[in-house]
């Protein structure tokens, strides 16, 4: 149980991190990577030796010819060594060369064909597992992936955060979607989640800012890319941490308190926790008084004989609930997701009383 040993080992008060190049590249590079991390504590060290691309022509991995360098390399310094594994020829070579510990790329979790197979090809093996989430925002897909594993018998399991794609994101190479892990965690508690910074910023400056949310919404361990020249590095350059800056970002980000110390701590945590369900309250009936007068609408517009969507009037809500929010700074983006669901939740209503008896 190689995950979950490093990861009791740190007693819950530290992230279990997991470092190491985006593409293995050369024997010299890898030993002096995996020399400076070692200094620093880690114990997990990630490399690509098959690097699955979205496009042909970029560069896909060394392959097999790494392997014998992450043998040697494990065979001087006191670390297990996480790689990518896309198919079940992938695992009969790694498991050749006692690779540690195996993860899902989010290109393979979006296929259950290709997840059970590399489920089918590690049982029985012993061989921890962690997968990441699927590319696109498709929680069922990800949870799915998780149970293949858990019914070939694999029960060292961890799952990566590594963002969603999403074209209108201006900022991360890959949509953090926090609440797609926090759901995940809901239905699988017990699994260690582990963020993945550096493929969700695409770009070594928000690194940090990334991984701190992560922390602060206790995600288990981080996984990060470090080279020891990112500039000139074969694949995803911008977005990999040398080994002295991953030392010093790791040294300045904060760690929360998983559970709330003293009585009088709880107390106020109570007190504000009630406030919150009251809101809650006055927030559901203020939806069922809403829901009330679409259902009117839509008896109105069955009567006659009116059109259920009415773009004009739709237009005029989208853009004018945000601004009422303004004043009371409430952020446009959640406004608009909020009531985008309200309007379809409406449609659905309208429709149904239009084609009701």
């Amino acid at each position: 149980m190689i995950l979950k040993k490093l990861f009791n080992k740190k007693n819950h008060k530290n992230p279990l991190i997991i470092s190491g190049p985006c593409s293995i590249e050369s024997p010299n590079q890898l030993e002096e990577t995996v020399s400076q991390l070692v200094d620093q504590g880690i114990e997990i060290i990630r490399g690509g030796v098959w690097k699955p691309r979205t496009r042909p022509g970029s560069f896909e991995g060394l392959g097999s010819i790494a392997l014998p360098w992450i043998q040697e390399v494990k065979s001087k310094y006191p670390v297990k060594f996480a790689i990518e594994v896309a198919s079940a020829e992938h695992v009969e070579e790694a498991l050749k060369y006692d690779i540690d510990i195996y993860w899902i790329g989010a290109r393979s979790t979006v296929n259950p064909f290709t997840v059970q197979e590399i489920a089918d090809s590690l049982k029985g093996t012993g061989k921890p597992v962690m997968i990441k989430n699927p590319v696109n925002a498709d929680l069922s897909l990800w949870m799915g992936a998780v149970e293949r594993f858990q019914k070939a018998g694999i029960t060292d399991l961890a799952v990566i955060h590594r963002g969603f794609s999403n074209f209108r994101d201006t900022i991360h190479r890959n949509s953090p979607l926090w609440q797609i892990p926090i759901e995940f965690r809901t239905h699988f508690p017990e699994i260690m989640m582990i963020n993945d910074p550096s493929h969700i910023s695409g770009k070594r400056e928000l690194v940090p800012l990334i991984a701190q949310k992560a922390l602060d919404l206790n995600f288990d361990g981080l996984m990060i890319e470090s080279h020891i020249d990112p500039d000139n590095a074969w694949s995803d350059a911008q977005q990999q941490l040398t080994p002295a800056d991953l030392k010093k970002m790791l040294s300045e980000l904060k760690t929360r308190k998983v559970k709330f110390e003293g009585q009088k701590m709880k107390s106020q945590l109570e007190e504000i926790r009630q406030q919150i369900d009251q809101a809650d309250h006055d927030l559901l009936e203020a939806l069922h008084r809403r829901f009330e007068l679409v259902e009117k609408i839509g008896e109105y517009k069955k009567l006659n004989n009116v059109a259920v969507l009415q773009l004009d009037r739709w237009k005029e809500i989208f853009e004018s609930r945000p601004e009422w929010g303004k004043p009371l700074r409430l952020n446009k983006d959640l406004i608009q997701e909020i009531f985008g669901l309200l309007h379809q939740e409406s449609i659905r209503k309208q429709t149904e009383i239009l084609d009701s008896e």
